[in-house]
């Protein structure tokens, strides 16, 4: 009887080179200072604002957030005035956003803020996971774009971005691959400029290197892009 063979294993990838990582950031940046949108929240570094549009923006496309994230803040300014509001009326004003899990955790947020911190946010990615609804995304979000602080993100927009150019192969919805990504998010984190650098990830993501159709052939990441000559 012929002996089986042990399945091939695939090699795990090596990290970007230091010229790949520079390439990467050079042209990223150099894309996002050409085509980033003007969006409301990027013209603050409050991180209740800031943590307002990161929860609106699960699974919701950016022109539906941008009234509705004015409107909240009208109503509900600080997250002492959201602390202060009743439940019914955080889920009312989210309206018609919908997953309304999001404002009743928002909510809970606000209240829990007040007795913790006096109505504030910490400036600790660890003390914001500590908050019901606050994960690794929405922490390195916050870190990164209130407190300026070098914290990776990964959201949807980015990981396709980072699995199509620095992987290429696998499944990118493993949860070995998603701790892969995430490496990878800390990895390419430069050193200066990283609010930038973040937000063109998610720009670039949900502009270029879309789900269907990726505008490969006007791609500036193509030249070092793993997925390149599969996508074009």
């Amino acid at each position: 009887m012929p002996r089986s063979r042990a399945p091939r294993r695939t090699p795990p990838l090596s990290d970007p080179s230091r010229q790949q990582r520079q390439a990467f950031r050079r042209n990223l940046l150099a894309w996002y200072d050409r085509y980033g949108r003007d969006l409301p929240w990027r013209r603050t570094r409050d991180p209740y604002r800031v943590l307002v549009s990161e929860m609106m923006l699960q699974q919701t496309q950016v022109d539906r957030v941008v009234p509705k994230y004015h409107e909240w803040l009208e109503k509900f300014p600080s997250l002492p005035a959201l602390a202060r509001a009743t439940e019914g009326e955080a889920v009312e004003t989210w309206y018609p956003l919908g997953y309304n899990i999001r404002p009743r955790r928002l909510h809970a947020i606000a209240r829990e803020s007040v007795e913790r911190y006096g109505g504030g946010l910490p400036g600790d990615a660890d003390a914001l996971r500590s908050f019901k609804g606050i994960g690794a995304y929405t922490a390195g979000a916050v870190m990164s774009f209130a407190f300026d602080a070098r914290a990776a993100i990964l959201d949807t927009n980015v990981a396709r971005l980072l699995f199509r150019v620095l992987v290429g192969t696998g499944n990118p919805k493993s949860h070995a691959m998603r701790g892969r990504l995430w490496q990878l998010s800390e990895i390419m984190l430069p050193r200066r400029r990283v609010y930038d650098f973040n937000q063109a990830l998610m720009d670039f993501g949900a502009l270029v290197c879309v789900a269907r159709k990726p505008r490969c052939l006007v791609c500036p990441l193509a030249g070092i892009c793993r997925s390149f000559p599969l996508q074009a």
